[in-house]
Order: structure tokens, then C-alpha cells, then sequence
């Protein structure tokens, strides 16, 4: 972890699915000097739910209660698919060292979404120091699509 990464206040949140894998990144952020903060789940039951514990993560770094927000279920899938329901969580579920950089400087992604049954501890770790690594490019474009995305989560909050 970077000095910069180990200032950082991640929110991590996992069911029974991803359990394991978010004991495990969440200690390991520990021992790099990030401030962890957990959503759950706090033991292991294998019949929870995910949005449970995801949705109040997203909430959580929607109002940036968190710097970002990581997600974990079986496949990843229903994690990503629960907390983009939160209006300003950019989730997405990632398995390459190219997107979780990308997603950040590009399109502002602040929730990185996993597979506890799908991704390893080694490749999990490597995913998620390239997402808390990443920074926001900024750019007019970027900021012009984000904006796009802003106004259509406005539109459906007043529908």
C-alpha cells in the first residue's frame, strides 16, 4: 500500500458467498494502514442476502462516508447489480488488473465488485490495489458522460 492508499477509508461488504474473501482483504487493508470500515456480513451464514450488507455500503460511499467501497457475493454479480441501485455508486464487477484501473480514471468507479467463488485471494489483492490506486482522470469527456449519468438517477429518484 501506498501512503496515499493507507490514508484511505475503504468500506468492504460481503454474504455468505464472499465471506471469506472479505475477512481476508479486509485484514490484509488493516495491516496496510487503511482505515476498514464493515458492512458485513460478521459470521458466516450461509442463507444471508447480499443486498444487506451492499446496499448499505453503496449508501455509504454515495455520501462519501467511505473513499470507496468493496463488494463481495459468490459471483460478484448480484453485489454489483444491488449497489448501482444507489444513486451515486459506480459499481462493477472486475476480474482484470486493466479494468479496476481503468473504471477509476475513466469512469469514476467507486465500488469494486468480486467473486469470492470466482477470484483468488492472490488476484483479489492485485484488483484491489489497482482500484484504490487509481484516481479520477477528470477529463471534460469523463465528466460529461458522468454527468449524463447523474441526470438520469435525478430522473428516476422523481419518477
Amino acid at each position: 500500500m501506498t501512503a496515499v492508499q493507507s490514508l484511505m477509508r475503504i468500506g468492504v461488504a460481503a454474504d455468505h458467498g464472499g465471506y471469506d474473501l472479505k475477512e481476508q482483504l479486509a485484514g490484509m487493508l488493516r495491516d496496510g494502514g487503511c482505515a476498514v470500515v464493515d458492512f458485513g456480513a460478521w459470521q458466516l451464514v450461509e442463507d444471508d442476502d447480499y443486498p444487506d450488507f451492499v446496499v448499505p455500503l453503496a449508501r455509504a460511499v454515495a455520501r462519501r462516508k467511505v473513499d470507496r467501497g468493496l463488494a463481495i457475493c459468490g459471483s460478484g454479480v448480484g453485489a454489483c447489480v444491488a449497489a448501482n441501485k444507489v444513486p451515486g455508486a459506480r459499481a462493477c464487477l472486475i476480474h482484470d488488473i486493466f479494468s479496476a484501473r481503468q473504471g477509476v480514471e475513466d469512469d469514476d468507479l467507486n465500488v469494486m465488485c468480486l467473486g469470492g467463488r470466482v477470484v483468488g485471494q492472490a488476484l483479489a489483492w492485485k484488483l484491489l490495489e489497482a482500484f484504490l490506486a487509481a484516481r479520477f482522470n477528470g477529463a471534460a469527456r469523463y465528466r460529461r458522460r458522468l454527468g449524463k449519468i447523474s441526470e438520469l438517477e435525478r430522473q428516476q429518484v422523481s419518477s
